[in-house]
């Protein structure tokens, strides 16, 4: 699994074709967004919270619009019973 995810916006096709070029033998993963949007519609909280973390960490928007690209970490989880 890789430890660095390239995020591609979807308005850069070019630049994820290249950096997948580029990170096609190394331990980065490169993505297009996939966002498209909050999934919630509704302004009430869901009657039971579903996901016991947040899986975005932090808000990659502004460095998609800026440079069409944004670099994480890829979040580490833990199997219960391992």
């Amino acid at each position: 699994m890789a430890d660095l995810i390239f995020i591609v916006s979807r308005t850069e096709p070019r630049q994820y074709l290249y950096l997948k070029h580029v990170f096609a033998d190394e331990s980065r993963d490169v993505v297009l967004d996939r966002r498209m949007g909050e999934r919630r519609r509704s302004l009430r909280p869901p009657p039971v919270e579903k996901r016991h973390i947040d899986r975005r960490q932090r808000d990659v928007s502004r460095e998609l619009q800026a440079s069409g690209w944004a670099l994480v970490r890829h979040p580490v989880t833990y199997m219960a019973g391992r």
